[in-house]
C-alpha cells in the first residue's frame, strides 16, 4: 500500500468513520452511520465508550508532553477531531512533532488539508500491521528522531487486530525502536463477560470481519517489559481523570471516580508504559 489518498468506497464501512460518527463528526457516510446507529439505538449508553476513550487519550498526551517527550507517533489515529494529539501536545511543549498513521484514505485527505501549513505534523496512510514500513517511511524519518524519547500511541486500535496478526508483536516492534524514556499508550476493549459487551464485539466482528476483545491479563501482556505507570491499566474513564485547572471541562472525566461505573465504562481500558 502506498500513501496516496486512494479511492474512497462510500458503500463500505470504515472503522475510522464509524468512530467519527459516534464522536459527532461529519466525515462519514450512511453506511458508517448505520453501524453507529446500532450502538446508539440497540446498545443504549455504548456511545460513552468512544467519548471515554477520547478523554483518556487527551489526558495521556497531556501527561506525556508534560513529562518532556516531544515526539509522537499516533497509530490508527482516525479522523481529525477537536483536541488532536498535535494540538494537545503543543499546549505543554514547544515544537512537538507528530506523525498520524491510518489506513483510511479519508483520514489522509482530511489530515493533509488540516495540516497543510504545519511542518511539525504529518499524516501517513499505512496499516498498523506494517510497522517496519511505517518506521522506515520518509514521513516518519523526516520528523522523528529515534535517538530521543518517542511516544507511541495505540488508542483503540489493537482490538481490531486478530490474534494471528500478532498485536503484541506490533507493540514489541515499536518498543525495540524507541529509546529509554519513551512512552507507549494503549487503550483496548476488554472482555466483559456479559451480554452487552458480547453484542458489541459480535457487531464489529460481523461488520469488519476482524477484531477481538481481550482480558485484563491479555491487555497487560501487550505492554511487554514496559514499566506500567500509575494508575496502572484501568477503565479509561478512571485513567488520571482530573484535568488541571483551566482546562476545557468538555474533556474532563467528570465524576467517574465518584459514581458506579456502567458496563460501557468498563468495556475499554487504558494504560501508559515507559521504557526503562
Amino acid at each position: 500500500m502506498n500513501d496516496d489518498v486512494g479511492v474512497v468506497d462510500p458503500g463500505t464501512p470504515s472503522i475510522a468513520r464509524v468512530y467519527d460518527y459516534l464522536l459527532g463528526g461529519k466525515d462519514n457516510y450512511p453506511v458508517d452511520q448505520e453501524i453507529g446507529d446500532h450502538f446508539k439505538v440497540d446498545l443504549p449508553g455504548s456511545v460513552a465508550i468512544a467519548f471515554g476513550n477520547r478523554q483518556a487519550l487527551v489526558r495521556a498526551v497531556r501527561d506525556i508532553a508534560r513529562s518532556g517527550v516531544e515526539q509522537f507517533i499516533d497509530l490508527g489515529s482516525g479522523l481529525p477531531t477537536a483536541d488532536n494529539v498535535h494540538q494537545i501536545a503543543a499546549r505543554y511543549t514547544d515544537g512537538a512533532k507528530v506523525v498520524y498513521v491510518d489506513s483510511d484514505p479519508v483520514v489522509l485527505a482530511h489530515g493533509r488539508a488540516l495540516l497543510v501549513a504545519d511542518e511539525n505534523t504529518t499524516v501517513l496512510r499505512a496499516d498498523v500491521r506494517e510497522p517496519e514500513r511505517i518506521r522506515h517511511s520518509d514521513e516518519v524519518n523526516r520528523l522523528i528522531d529515534f535517538s530521543r524519547p518517542v511516544a507511541v500511541v495505540f488508542s483503540a486500535i489493537l482490538h481490531h487486530l486478530n490474534d494471528d496478526e500478532d498485536p503484541g508483536g506490533v507493540v514489541s516492534y515499536w518498543c525495540d525502536q524507541i529509546p529509554s524514556g519513551s512512552q507507549v499508550f494503549i487503550s483496548h476493549f476488554r472482555s466483559g463477560g456479559n451480554a452487552e459487551t458480547e453484542a458489541a464485539e459480535q457487531k464489529l466482528q460481523s461488520t469488519f470481519g476482524r477484531g477481538r476483545w481481550r482480558t485484563d491479563d491479555e491487555i497487560r501482556a501487550l505492554f511487554g517489559d514496559l514499566e506500567i505507570l500509575e494508575p496502572g491499566i484501568v477503565p479509561a474513564v478512571l485513567w488520571r481523570p482530573d484535568m488541571p485547572d483551566g482546562s476545557d471541562p468538555s474533556i474532563r472525566g467528570i465524576g467517574a471516580a465518584e459514581r458506579e461505573l456502567t458496563v460501557w465504562d468498563r468495556l475499554i481500558s487504558a494504560g501508559l508504559g515507559r521504557k526503562r
